[in-house]
């Protein structure tokens, strides 16, 4: 039965090749951010702040470039937005091996500002090639294939930086990102479905949608990117004190490994946990992690929060794509892409300067798990108090369904 949903979506037209290019064009996009830190720290001996620095500049341009680029992907289509981030990232990626830290650091805010907008054409894709009725399958299997992108691209990005240089790497990140927006120039995937583009054109404002239901979503969102960026950091300054951190790499695979399960089982499931319980699935499982007293239990410790990862994501991305009307759902889910990033960008010095200061390195995951969960808060609180102003601009019945799903 399980298998079965499975099958079904992905016997839909055109699905396979749009996940299989997705797996594709993450890769790059999953090693930028530990090859500019190689680079800067180690290549141009800058040290680790001055990388994160640079990574910052990035993580700003993407904050503020995915809901520009959804924009003008629901304006003008996936082509021309292609075109355009395509050419940016090949001659960003070509000149950056030669570039002093100063020019790094500006050249880091455009490319993330004209970053590839992988993930949010992706996830229009879906909402526009699956019934609404087998999205959570769909969304499901993206957050999957998302594991497993980030779990080659970072690896790639080390080997090449470590074994030979960090040039070469970029240089590689150059070539994989013209081969990504080639192919998905190519493959072309469809933002609304027939359904939509026989209907009558649509004109929202951006007040009509963008209502505190859906910023619970994105606050749900950051949060979980929060817990997960942080669990990170977290595992590592666990490991190190006890000339254990060897083990990291397999600890966070296992991770990884409980993440797909959780994934596989929130998409193929009749009544999965709402978004909401997920979130806080994610962030109290995390806080008890940092007890565990050696590798092996710290991996099995991971398993609760870890099973919440991928559905967490799944279930944000669904109700992105129910809560935006299709004429607004490429800069919908640009928001989202940006929640996504702020949260990542969020955790790893939240859990890091908690480390320094606290006795114990478990203290990280408490501040993860705590963290997520505030900003989780934070997005109830804006609906508890906003939720009698402006109308959902989607179908009534559909709201109703998200808004159900969400609590």
């Amino acid at each position: 039965m399980i298998v079965a949903r499975y099958r079904e979506v992905l016997s839909l037209p055109g699905l396979r090749a749009l996940l299989l290019v997705a797996i594709l064009a993450r890769l790059p996009v999953s090693a930028v951010g530990v090859t500019l830190t190689m680079h800067v720290a180690l290549t141009l001996d800058r040290g680790y702040g001055a990388a994160g620095a640079v990574a910052a500049a990035s993580t700003v341009g993407a904050a503020l470039g995915n809901p520009l680029m959804g924009r003008l992907t629901d304006r003008y289509g996936v082509r021309p937005v292609l075109a355009l981030t395509t050419t940016a990232q090949c001659v960003t990626w070509l000149v950056a091996p030669w570039l002093p830290y100063g020019a790094l650091l500006v050249l880091g805010l455009f490319a993330g500002l004209l970053a590839l907008p992988v993930f949010g054409v992706v996830r229009q894709s879906l909402a526009a090639m699956v019934p609404e009725e087998q999205r959570r399958a769909a969304y499901s299997l993206d957050s999957m294939s998302v594991e497993l992108s980030f779990a080659v691209g970072p690896a790639l990005g080390v080997l090449l930086s470590t074994q030979i240089s960090s040039r070469l790497s970029m240089l590689a990140i150059a070539g994989a990102m013209l081969l990504a927006g080639l192919l998905l120039y190519l493959l072309n995937p469809p933002v609304r479905s027939a359904a939509e583009l026989a209907g009558a054109p649509e004109v929202v404002s951006r007040r009509s949608w963008l209502t505190p239901r859906l910023i619970v979503v994105l606050c749900a969102s950051t949060g979980a990117t929060v817990v997960l960026s942080g669990t990170d950091v977290a595992i590592v300054a666990l490991l190190q004190p006890r000339g254990e951190v060897s083990w990291a790499g397999l600890v966070i695979a296992m991770w990884c490994l409980w993440s797909l399960l959780g994934g596989f089982v929130h998409g193929a499931v009749r009544r999965p946990l709402p978004l909401a319980a997920l979130l806080a699935v994610l962030c109290v499982a995390t806080v008890p992690v940092g007890m565990a007293e050696h590798w092996w239990l710290l991996a099995l410790a991971l398993l609760p929060a870890g099973l919440a990862c991928a559905p967490t994501l799944a279930a944000s991305s669904d109700h992105v794509s129910r809560l935006a009307p299709p004429s607004a759902r490429g800069e919908a889910m640009g928001l989202h892409g940006s929640a996504l990033t702020i949260g990542s960008a969020m955790g790893a010095p939240l859990v890091g300067f908690v480390v320094d200061r606290a006795p114990h390195p478990g203290w990280g995951f408490v501040a993860a798990g705590v963290g997520g969960l505030v900003i989780g808060l934070v997005g109830l609180l804006v609906w508890f108090f906003g939720r009698d102003r402006g109308a959902p601009a989607v179908p009534r019945e559909v709201a109703t369904t998200a808004q159900q799903t969400v609590y």
